[in-house]
């Protein structure tokens, strides 16, 4: 079965993997990458938010907003049952946002996605790197 090897990267730092996927077809779009690794993610935080998985996982693409992140705070500093599920698709639809205003490229193998409806062949542990970039400060 065709495998994913996903990899973020930022300048300053080493590449890390942050998850392995299982791929059901041989060809993607950069669209449907995105939107397999951001459901994994946000399933994976939302089972580190409640308790379910052992220990958290980086994360580049699902960044909380500020109003998830104070609803998602522990009970203690909020109030009893306040706490509620990152929802996916909104993730998503950012993510997709993100990647079409340059917030972040992402590298198949060695060459760089253009656009979101780019198809690409998926071989055995294909390898795919996003890279964010950060603003600079003052330019």
């Amino acid at each position: 079965m065709p495998r994913l090897i996903i990899h973020d990267e930022r300048l300053g730092r080493s590449k890390e993997q942050v998850l392995t996927l299982d791929c059901l077809s041989e060809y993607l779009t950069v669209r449907e990458l995105i939107r397999q690794r951001v459901y994994q993610e946000v399933g994976d935080y939302n089972q580190t938010r409640f308790g379910t998985a052992e220990k958290p996982v980086p994360n580049l693409l699902v960044t909380p907003t500020e109003m998830e992140a104070r609803l998602n705070a522990k009970p203690s500093k909020i109030g009893p049952n306040r706490e509620k599920a990152i929802d996916w698709e909104d993730q998503y639809e950012l993510a997709c946002r993100g990647f079409e205003s340059n917030a972040f490229f992402v590298l198949i193998g060695d060459q760089q996605a253009e656009s979101l409806e780019e198809r690409f062949h998926v071989a055995v542990d294909t390898e795919i790197t996003f890279v964010k970039l950060v603003p600079l400060v003052g330019g």
